[in-house]
């Protein structure tokens, strides 16, 4: 599972056009979704953690900082 999510990561980051990046990005978070259950990491567990960087000021993840 881990290495299809890796695949899939690649291939959004290689994707050219938008529609492609629609594509691979679906894919993306279908094998993470995939891997989550798997691993029995509830998708919550991943919001309370944005969540929580979110509101710590000086995070890459708090200031909108992309890279």
């Amino acid at each position: 599972i881990r290495k299809k999510l890796g695949e899939e990561a690649v291939e959004l980051l290689l994707a050219p056009k938008r529609e492609e990046m629609i594509y691979e990005g679906a894919d993306l978070l279908y094998h993470l979704l995939v891997l989550l259950v798997f691993e029995d990491i509830p998708f919550r567990e991943l919001e309370a953690e944005l969540a929580r960087r979110h509101q710590q000021p000086g995070t890459a993840e708090a200031s909108g900082d992309p890279d």
